[in-house]
């Protein structure tokens, strides 16, 4: 999508450096103040400062990586702080989507870490697959995708277990409700909440049906 008008973000490396090019991901920030824009946090100003604008000094920080496409298209890829303690590494989820979605069977995935015995939590991927991906077999598909993390993150950040799915429960703007994501991998069916206002309420039982023990 592109920003509203007045609102102006910019991509952000681990540097601190702004992102120029397009086809890139970051850490989402916007540039200039807007009209909505918040102006602190009540009682807890030091707060509000800290948590937006003390990551990269003089930009509002969302807290949110996003990709910018070719044509200048934003997609927001997750939240920066989502991150996962496999065998005491610290996971981000959101570089390890990007390396899946490099894949050229792979048109979108999600991450979620579950309880593991011995490594404290594991990975487990949700994987939709493009047309012509569907068609290959399956376990070739997962040696493949742990092949591509390993090589360009490291083997700490394979995942335990994939499951290809038709679809991930989103909200109407988009967003992946990785809580019910997070809920099905840990085995929990007990309280999804109010799914009725998912853009596709009905692939949270598909994916329940299809969760990989």
């Amino acid at each position: 999508t592109l920003p509203l008008p007045g609102i102006q973000p910019v991509l952000m490396d681990d540097k601190r450096n702004e992102i120029e090019e397009n086809q890139v991901v970051g850490s989402l920030c916007i540039k200039f103040p807007w009209p909505a824009i918040a102006r602190t946090i009540w009682g807890d100003h030091q707060r509000y400062k800290d948590t937006y604008f003390s990551t990269f000094p003089g930009k509002y920080f969302t807290g949110d990586g996003a990709l910018r496409d070719e044509v200048g298209y934003y997609r927001i890829t997750g939240r920066v702080d989502d991150v996962v303690i496999v065998s005491g590494h610290n996971l981000g989820t959101a570089p390890i989507e990007d390396a899946i979605n490099e894949h050229h069977s792979v048109a979108e995935s999600a991450i979620v870490g579950f309880p593991h015995e011995i490594k404290g939590n594991a990975l487990y991927g949700y994987i939709i697959l493009k047309e012509h991906g569907e068609t290959r077999n399956q376990d070739n598909l997962r040696s493949e995708i742990n092949k591509l993390i390993s090589d360009q993150i490291g083997p700490i950040a394979k995942l335990d277990k994939i499951q290809f799915v038709s679809g991930l429960p989103k909200t109407r703007s988009g967003k992946i409700m990785r809580r019910i994501l997070r809920k099905i991998a840990e085995g929990d069916y007990s309280n999804f909440g109010d799914t009725s206002t998912l853009l596709n309420p009905e692939i949270v039982e598909e994916i329940k049906e299809g969760k990989v023990e």
